[in-house]
């Protein structure tokens, strides 16, 4: 295990690991921000005795392998997310998200396993977001499992369309989504439950 220690001696991340036959095997890697995760990288990735460093349970988006410096001495394999979400209260899952932009949407939410439908207007300001039963028309048609991956801001509303699972009823509208449903970072798990 490798500890890594603010300015005042003040632990601010760790990184777990083991080394077997030359390869060294990072488990879990937690820190306060950026900086501190560089810094253990670093330290890890210039272990002597090994010739592969494997980082297990790093975020998609992570910058970790831009920060190489030969891009391709990276891979990516073994990709699992392990974290769902299913919203059972839309209209108060919806209002206690965060938001960046404002905007207003007409979801229309399926969800076939509690036999459940409701249309609801999304209106997001200044941060805030209300969210109401609506009879107007729909902007997007989706189910709630739809509903839950794009509520965390892992997956954009229109890759969702363009697959089939999400209906746009107007131009513009899965642009918009993509908008509203945006997150400053994917998801992620770092430990499944």
């Amino acid at each position: 295990m490798v500890v890594h220690r603010d300015t005042e001696g003040v632990p601010d991340g760790y990184a777990s690991y083991a080394i077997e036959s030359g390869t060294l095997t990072v488990d879990e890697t937690i820190s306060t921000g950026d900086a501190v995760f560089t810094a253990m990288a670093r330290f890890l990735l210039g272990h002597d005795l090994v010739s592969r460093v494997v980082f297990k349970h790093v975020p998609p988006d992570h910058p970790l392998r831009w920060q190489l410096l030969d891009f391709r001495a990276g891979e990516v394999s073994g990709d699992t997310d392990w974290l769902w979400v299913r919203l059972l209260d839309i209209p108060r899952a919806l209002t206690a998200r965060g938001w960046f932009v404002d905007g207003e949407l007409v979801l229309d939410v399926e969800d076939p396993f509690l036999g459940e439908h409701g249309r609801y207007l999304l209106t997001v300001q200044d941060g805030k977001a209300d969210c109401v039963p609506t009879d107007r028309e729909p902007d997007l048609s989706l189910d709630v499992s739809d509903l839950g991956s794009v509520y965390l801001g892992g997956v954009a509303p229109s890759t969702l369309v363009r697959a089939g699972h999400i209906r746009a009823h107007r131009l513009g509208a899965a642009a918009q989504a993509d908008a509203l449903f945006r997150a400053e970072r994917s998801p992620h798990c770092l430990h499944w439950f």
